[in-house]
């Protein structure tokens, strides 16, 4: 659970000159009480009345040194000295004193966690992003840095130094007239005590909004990322009733349970404000008129008892504000704090040109048992062995475990039992990074990174060479398609590669794959979404491929796997048979069924 101490430790590095900046702008705001004070004093020497004895006492050392004359005059010009210097003067420093650290300290602190949460984005376990959607992710971001960027320089640079100038302020009520100084304490402590208590009840309320606002905007980037969807279904209608009713829970549940609870608690607190100012105000009136106090200091005690109150609105503003941004800033911490992922791999650039490994490309699983869920495997006791240039394809229905083999092979979890070796050393006992660097994927669906061909292809090499890139094009024929862009390899794919059809896409992974160089080369699904002529071209790719490397092949589609050396048939996370594209079909197992469906036009479930 995040605690406002948490909160407060977003600052740690920077609190040497918080403390600095926040010690210094509370002292300008008690330079200002010398304004009111020395105008109380001006209105005494105007009505010789009797002027307060550090006054006199300044007055006559300063006398003294100059050899002035000591009189009002000279007491005038003292008054009018302190007012320039409290104002004329310190206005060109205080923007330097204060403003300045507050919103450097903000924008140093945006800029190290924006560092920091990067960090944890790349080194977050994969299942995080199995449970939360990029866009529920990037909002939670955005509104936590936003929120902390902004409210630093108001808590910092206003909230604490007002309440240090109240307490000057109690401080020089209680030198002229002590009892109306406890009075004005307790009435705005009191004031402010329950202004809290009613803010800490509007601040949960704040964090359940936050959730219903991140849920309505996290669908909203599903749709956005969906939408040929959306259209293909014509769901327009359904998906905009269903947001709207997610705005209009919001909206209700701000009106009348939040908005309307910040009006109430403005509308005790104002009533209660002018009341006690008022009530400051006779009895100083009331105590002036009995020649207890002069007439200045009944104007000193008036005018900073009004600063004062006046200081509870632009604190209670500050104090909404910090409570309407809390939430989404301990959801951030939440964020921050969530553990980093086992298969996290090292985050230092100079870290993965120190590599030194190299297989073979032997890969060899020995008792490997696996499930998400502890009490449900995905695969049971799997035992195998891939001899080095090697060509294994992994076949079978949905769900039997393929795909989360290959994830136990990038290290993206780890096996429950068993373990799996490469050319006879546990993976589990390498460097990740330097590991991962030496496997390649291409996915069935290949992600592709708003930006130029080139800068795609070279995506896990970013050093290597141009003919080393036509090399890698030839290979998986992405020479063919390169010609009819409008700028070759430095044409802009746009996001996701939109510009690119599927089988374009594809090859493009094969070759940004060629291009890392690995030992081991793995292909999931890699044209189970494609038409008849992409699938052709890719198959084609491969067959070049083949013998080059070690090389696992997923697929649906049996017409893929043909020329592998070993079948893997999985069924419910059992390996149930191994050998050739002939050695299976002869069997009339499992491979010799989903090979005569997919002969006969039937669906492979």
């Amino acid at each position: 659970m995040v605690s406002f101490k948490d909160i407060l430790g977003y600052y740690r590095d920077y609190r040497r000159v918080a403390i600095f900046s926040i010690i210094t702008s509370s002292l300008l705001e008690l330079v200002d009480l010398i304004v009111p004070y020395s105008v109380g004093q001006i209105l005494n020497v105007l009505s010789n009345q009797p002027l307060d004895k550090p006054i006199l006492f300044l007055a006559g050392a300063i006398s003294q040194i100059t050899s002035l004359p000591k009189g009002n005059f000279l007491i005038l010009g003292i008054l009018l000295t302190l007012i320039l210097l409290t104002t004329v003067v310190k206005a060109p420093v205080q923007p330097w004193l204060s403003g300045w650290f507050h919103w450097e300290i903000s924008l140093k602190a945006r800029r190290d966690h924006m560092n920091k949460i990067i960090a944890k984005i790349l080194t977050l376990p994969l299942s995080f992003y199995d449970e939360n959607n990029p866009g529920r992710i990037a909002n939670r971001i955005a509104k936590g840095i936003e929120n902390h960027t902004w409210t630093y320089p108001e808590v910092a640079g206003i909230l604490i130094p007002k309440l240090v100038r109240v307490l000057g302020i109690f401080v020089i009520i209680w030198v002229i007239e002590w009892w109306i100084a406890v009075a004005f304490l307790m009435s705005f402590v009191l004031i402010l005590f329950f202004s809290l208590r009613d803010l800490k009840n509007l601040m949960s309320k704040e964090r359940i909004l936050d959730k219903h606002m991140e849920n309505t905007q996290s669908r909203t980037s599903e749709i956005i990322t969906n939408i040929k969807t959306v259209k293909a279904f014509a769901t327009e209608g359904s998906e905009l009733a269903h947001q709207r009713q997610r705005l209009e829970r919001e909206y209700n549940y701000v009106v009348y349970r939040i908005h309307r609870g910040y009006v109430d608690l403005v509308t005790w607190q104002k009533t209660l404000v002018q009341g006690s100012l008022f009530t400051v105000f006779v009895v100083t009136l009331i105590s002036t008129f009995n020649g207890d106090i002069s007439i200045g200091h009944f104007i000193t005690t008036y005018t900073l008892a009004s600063m004062a109150y006046a200081e509870l609105d632009p604190l209670s503003q500050i104090a909404e504000l910090f409570a309407r941004r809390y939430a989404s800033m301990v959801r951030l911490q939440e964020f921050i704090d969530f553990p980093t992922g086992d298969d996290a791999g090292s985050l230092s650039p100079d870290h993965t040109q120190n590599n030194t490994y190299g297989f073979t490309g032997k890969i060899q699983l020995s008792g490997v048992s696996f499930g998400y869920d502890a009490s449900r495997l995905v695969l049971k006791d799997i035992n195998l062995l891939i001899e080095p240039y090697q060509t294994v394809a992994l076949v079978g229905r949905s769900g039997s475990g393929k795909s989360t083999l290959v994830k136990l092979l990038f290290r993206y979890f780890e096996p429950t039992t068993g373990k799996i070796l490469i050319d006879g050393e546990d993976i589990n006992n390498l460097d990740v990074t330097w590991y991962r660097k030496r496997l390649a994927i291409v996915h069935q669906e290949v992600d592709i990174f708003n930006g130029t061909v080139l800068d795609n292809l070279t995506y896990g090499n970013p050093k290597v060479s141009f003919e080393k890139v036509q090399e890698a094009c030839h290979i998986a024929r992405v020479e063919e398609f390169i010609g009819d862009l409008p700028h070759g390899y430095y044409t802009i794919v746009g996001e996701r590669g939109v510009r690119l059809s599927g089988g374009q896409r594809q090859r493009l992974g094969i070759a940004r794959a060629l291009i890392a160089d690995p030992d081991v080369l793995i292909f999931d699904e890699a044209t189970s979404s494609l038409d008849y002529e992409s699938e052709r071209s890719i198959q084609l790719a491969m067959k070049s491929i083949l013998g080059t490397r070690t090389t696992i092949i997923i697929a649906h589609r049996l017409s893929t796997v043909r020329e592998a050396d070993k079948i893997v048939v999985l069924d419910k996370g059992n390996i149930v048979e191994v050998g050739s594209h002939e050695q299976l079909l002869s069997r009339e197992g499992i491979y010799q069924r989903l090979h005569a469906l997919q002969e006969t036009g039937e669906l492979l479930n």
